[in-house]
């Protein structure tokens, strides 16, 4: 048998290579395409059911792709897609706006109103259910304040309540600054816009109210404390704090001093003004993770910023609604339209708060014990949901 020449071998690679090519890409069954971002599906309220949001670590956390995974077809091929950057905080442009809320006044003038404050990628599924919320209330007990990113269309637009409601916004992410970003401008807008707003509430586009909103009224106009759930020690707190770099965020915030809690919060007039003027401790929260598995400060800047700054002003418990039990993918349930009925809410309106762990205060010990603090608002819920829902509007949802 003759040996092969370095020539012949040579010509022989240059014929395999083709079909090398062709087994290997028709092998992989995952496709890699760019994120659309326009895609109303997505919702950037620090969740998302969508996509499963999966990261791959490279460079020890300094080069970090993110991806998500959507399952198609019947032989389980996935297509693979590959996130664009995450935004960055740019604040400077908007440095009039923080230093005239800074400026307004720190006790709101009567009659006191509710601030409801919308955070959104997405059309509004509820907005018939907030409608009816609204329906017949004096215009001088609320406004509404919607922040949607403009990278993302609103098809239908936002009408009834909510028309002209849409504050000047910017593109929001989850895993980054954005979204405290986002909840600190409505801030800043509430106080500028109308010194009467005396708690300022927010919300996402999967949110549903749980009482009327005369028993919402009483219920936050009556308070002098914020409602904000304020937990300490918690599993994972080390990570969060690490989560821009070990020894980022020294000498402003210590790990000691570092919180967990709620994206979704009810805050008073003072506290808004204390976010609005902050800027030692937004500075280091405004930094981009260089670890994204841990990077939610929307959960983490209130939290640590008001204990800090007024440990005492707060009840440290959300009234917005969340079940995460059995929980592991970093989404809470969410309620699809087969599981609403009036059974749902009564049971949502029955359970109570978790309660943060406040040494001294009416938060620790038997004061923490007897609080009985109502949920007012729940989350998450499916679009379809909004018919079921509609047909017990009145019935029980809006009747206390």
């Amino acid at each position: 048998m003759l040996s092969p020449n370095p020539l012949s071998l040579f010509c022989a690679i240059l014929l395999c290579l083709p079909l090398a090519i062709i087994f290997t890409t028709t092998s992989n069954s995952t496709i890699t395409t760019p994120i659309n971002q326009n895609n109303n599906n997505n919702n950037n309220d620090n969740d998302n059911n969508n996509n499963t949001i999966t990261l791959v670590d490279k460079q020890n956390n300094l080069d970090i792709m993110r991806t998500s995974f959507l399952s198609i077809g019947n032989n389980n091929q996935s297509i693979q897609r590959v996130a664009p950057p995450l935004p960055e905080v740019k604040d400077e442009d908007e440095e009039p706006l923080y230093r005239a809320a800074a400026s307004a006044k720190r006790k709101a003038t009567s009659p006191r109103k509710i601030a409801f404050m919308f955070l959104t990628t997405t059309p509004l599924p509820f907005a018939p259910l907030w409608e009816s919320y609204f329906s017949q209330i004096p215009k001088n007990l609320y406004n509404i304040y919607v922040h949607a990113d403009p990278t993302f269309s609103y098809d239908p637009p936002f009408s009834g309540v909510f028309s002209n409601r849409v504050i000047p916004s910017k593109p929001t992410a989850r895993l980054s600054p954005t979204l405290t970003s986002a909840a600190r401008r409505l801030l800043a807008r509430a106080l500028t816009h109308d010194h009467s707003n005396h708690m300022l509430v927010l919300l996402s586009s999967a949110c549903i109210p749980l009482h009327s909103f005369n028993f919402t009224y009483d219920t936050l106009a009556n308070s002098r404390k914020s409602f904000i759930e304020i937990l300490k020690n918690e599993v994972n707190t080390y990570d969060r704090w690490a989560a821009r770099g070990e020894d980022a965020m020294l000498p402003e915030v210590k790990l000691e001093n570092f919180r967990i809690g709620s994206q979704f919060w009810s805050l008073t007039r003072k506290h808004a003004w204390i976010v609005v003027s902050d800027k030692k401790l937004w500075s280091k929260f405004k930094l981009p993770c260089v670890r994204l598995d841990t990077c939610y400060p929307e959960e983490n800047y209130f939290p640590t910023l008001l204990s800090m700054a007024d440990p005492k002003g707060s009840v440290y418990a959300t009234l917005t609604h969340v079940d995460w039990k059995g929980r592991e993918d970093g989404h809470p349930r969410t309620y699809k339209a087969a599981e609403v009925g009036p059974e749902l809410i009564q049971k949502l309106r029955t359970e109570r708060p978790r309660y943060g762990n406040f040494e001294g205060g009416e938060n620790n010990g038997k004061g923490r014990r007897k609080r009985r603090d109502p949920f007012l608002f729940a989350r998450k819920f499916s679009p379809d949901a909004v018919q079921p829902l509609m047909s017990i509007a009145d019935g029980v949802i809006l009747r206390d």
